[in-house]
């Protein structure tokens, strides 16, 4: 082996300076939830402040004659002990509704519903390699796609062929070509290819190597070529290597019976006819290629390309002894690039995968820009990409070369209506990803190659092919389709959707807890000096509202009709309008409910006996964790009045809910003195129940009020610029007046 680089110098390094270092940015999810986590924890940090402060004022001052602890402290009469006994009560209820209002459940919220998706996502053949990618999926507003494979089968075959001066079935019958023809032929074939074709017992041959040498390979067998004895007939001095830039592979052989030299040339179709000046006739002439001649090729590789086929060419030259170098210098020698002698043009079929252009609609009516990068020839790549749906009207295809040449505002300004890049090179699909980032998009890339790595770690999610993709593309991607089908990240879009969708539905669901647990406890603080939850009460409401409802919301399964509505906007708000209509119903019921109890419960329910107050609070908290379960139940839906529809099929939703219920039992009748509760008499369980199942037709009502769809909040900020450049216009118009009289 001979090292000509090392370090940076190699393509490996070039790569991966490329790749870069990972920045370390926050998804959309975590810049959202950090800014609603801020909010809530702050608010209740200060309701937990002012009901301190209010029970120490109540408790060493006094309120009402005989309401709570009022005048509880006595001066000269009250021990320290009792004194510091109840300071710890106090500050145990402040902490611990800082513990209910602090929502630390969302980062467990998140990773459950993220660790969820990944499992189940693997059963639509899609890997996941870093957890948020998930749900930047969701917010995807373009896909650029490759097409073999991805868009394609990846099942070439050779179904046109121009041999000898003219178009020809397929499986040619080479016997009124001359012989030298048929030779020169079969061994560019044989031994410009980087497949192999293996025989044994007469079995069919059985050939290896990428689709497209496959389908090659297939084609000589077709036409009577013996792979072993073509090989053997020639000896290869020299190889120049598939280029993804030059789009070509050529290499040199030595005829062992004549030692001439062979130059063979085999790559895109009009690539190679730009390097031929003579094309190889049926009666073994070479003429010359006339004008007219050229563009007759030409019109052959279009109508190939417009049937949807990669067009290849065959082309070889023959050198004289002296353009061959020594032998010592052949490590040295660049293979001639011409000029060239025609041989043939072959145009291979892979074919449109048959689900593809359903999903390509889904995409589009889901508010995704479905876009195709490409290798092939415009002509080809346009034919694919109308077949699948993507390439519509007022639609652009472009080559690589083209859109690398533009200058940037006017790549910005052709951007969103470019559907197609033919002709590409990785470096264009770099170009391209950085250039939709610029514009705002959320930009998903397919790839499987090497070269690839470099657009797959820029682009907001990777998505590397499993099958045909290499270990760098996969080292570098977010997510691996496992079946390199373009249908699998269609679904990984969905999935992506409904993990943003469950986060939702957990905030509602907690924000509905939060609201009413704050506002029950202050207005009591505030009016009574008590407060109506204990620690351990409070302590057990927050488990259900972040462990289990987080584990209980996180693995409701995606449905198609979130691919109804258009991609989670980066700067939409995690809380929208429906969610705060949901949030503030609920807890207003809850709250007004819940109150009436606590200082009219105990007439309403007509409790009598020295233990009617224990009751009342008993039948307030019990009321508070049924209004929970219930809620639970509509969180599942945000803004579909069915909010039963699938119910049955979540084993695990309705496992936590009836496990719940078992231990709210165990909790009132059995640890009365552990959660300070009283055994509770079936009516009195009722009650509870009752209370909170109301809050399913109130929540079906409820989803009969319009809201706007834009943000309040934003709708407000905006009035608020508009006000102020309005008052910022009439102050440049008073100051332009004032200056104008002064003159």
């Amino acid at each position: 082996m001979v090292v000509t680089a090392v370090g940076m110098l190699t393509e490996w390094g070039q790569l991966m300076a490329a790749i870069g270092e990972d920045t370390g940015e926050e998804t959309p999810l975590q810049v959202r939830l950090n800014g609603v986590a801020t909010l809530v924890g702050k608010v209740g940090i200060s309701v937990a402040g002012f009901v301190f402060g209010i029970s120490i004022i109540f408790y060493f001052v006094g309120h009402l004659e005989g309401s709570g602890n009022s005048g509880k402290f006595k001066a000269g009469r009250t021990s320290g002990s009792d004194v510091f006994n109840s300071l710890v009560e106090i500050i145990e209820v402040a902490v611990t509704i800082v513990v209910v209002a602090v929502p630390e459940g969302l980062p467990l919220a998140v990773t459950l519903n993220l660790a969820y998706a990944m499992k189940k996502m693997i059963a639509d053949k899609a890997l996941v390699r870093r957890l948020s990618a998930c749900e930047t999926m969701g917010c995807a507003t373009t896909i650029c796609s490759d097409k073999t494979g991805t868009l394609t089968l990846n099942q070439m075959t050779v179904t046109k062929a121009w041999v000898g001066g003219g178009m020809r079935d397929p499986v040619v019958d080479l016997s009124s070509l001359d012989q030298d023809y048929q030779t020169v032929l079969i061994e560019g074939i044989a031994q410009n290819s980087t497949g192999s074709v293996f025989s044994a017992g007469g079995k069919e041959p059985e050939v290896t190597g990428s689709p497209t040498e496959k389908a090659a390979l297939h084609w000589g067998l077709q036409i009577g070529m013996r792979y072993k004895e073509a090989r053997s007939q020639s000896t290869i001095m020299q190889v120049e290597a598939f280029n993804s830039i030059k789009k070509k592979a050529g290499v040199a052989v030595i005829v062992k019976n004549t030692d001439k030299v062979h130059i063979h040339w085999k790559g895109a179709a009009e690539m190679i006819l730009d390097l031929c000046d003579k094309v190889r006739c049926p009666e073994n002439s070479i003429m010359e290629i006339i004008p007219e001649q050229r563009s007759h090729l030409l019109s052959v590789i279009e109508g190939m390309a417009a049937e949807s086929l990669r067009c290849i060419a065959f082309a070889y030259m023959e050198l004289e002894d002296a353009e061959v170098p020594a032998e010592h210098k052949l490590e040295e020698w660049k293979i001639p690039e011409g000029p060239l002698t025609l041989l043939a043009i072959i145009g291979i079929k892979d074919p449109c995968r048959s689900e593809v252009p359903e999903a390509v609609r889904r995409c589009q009516a889901a508010g995704i820009k479905v876009r195709m990068i490409t290798g092939d020839n415009i002509v080809t790549a346009t034919a694919i990409a109308t077949e699948c749906g993507i390439l519509k009207e007022g639609d652009l295809a472009i080559e690589g070369a083209t859109f690398r040449n533009y200058s940037d505002e006017m790549r910005a300004a052709q951007l969103p209506r470019i559907a197609v890049m033919a002709r590409s090179s990785p470096t264009d699909k770099l170009l391209m990803v950085r250039a939709l980032k610029e514009l705002g998009e959320v930009v998903a890339v397919t790839g499987d190659g090497t070269n690839d790595a470099p657009a797959l770690r820029e682009a907001d999610i990777g998505l590397a092919m499993g099958i045909e993709g290499t270990e760098v593309a996969k080292e570098n991607s977010d997510i691996i389709i496992m079946d390199d089908n373009f249908v699998s990240v269609v679904r990984v879009v969905r999935w992506g959707r409904s993990v943003f969708l469950n986060i939702q539905k957990f905030i509602q669901f907690q924000l509905t807890v939060n609201v009413a647990a704050l506002t029950i406890n202050f207005v009591a603080a505030v009016t009574a000096g008590h407060v109506p939850l204990t620690a351990v009460q409070l302590l057990w409401v927050n488990l259900i509202m972040d462990t289990l409802g987080a584990l209980a919301l996180a693995t409701e399964r995606p449905n198609d009709s979130l691919l109804d509505n258009p991609p989670i906007g980066l700067k939409d708000p995690l809380i929208n309008n429906v969610m705060w209509r949901n949030i503030f119903s609920q807890a207003s019921y809850q709250v007004i409910v819940l109150l009436v109890l606590q200082f009219r419960g105990t007439d309403i329910l007509k409790l009598n006996g020295s233990n009617a107050d224990e009751i009342n609070r008993t039948i307030i908290f019990n009321a508070f964790v049924f209004c929970q379960l219930f809620n639970e139940v509509n969180s599942r839906k945000l803004e579909e009045r069915n909010v039963f529809k699938g119910l049955m099929t979540n084993w695990l939703f309705l496992g936590i809910v009836g496990a719940t219920v078992v231990f709210q039992v165990i909790i009132v009748q059995f640890l009365n003195k552990f959660a300070s509760t009283v055994d509770l008499s079936w009516k009195y369980w009722l009650i509870s129940i009752a209370i909170g199942f109301l809050s399913w037709p109130i929540a079906f009502v409820v989803k009969f009020i319009p809201v706007p769809k834009k943000p309040i909040l934003m709708m407000k900020r905006r009035r608020r610029i508009r006000k102020h450049r309005r008052q910022g216009a009439r102050d440049d118009e008073q100051s332009t007046a004032r200056g104008n009289v002064n003159a």
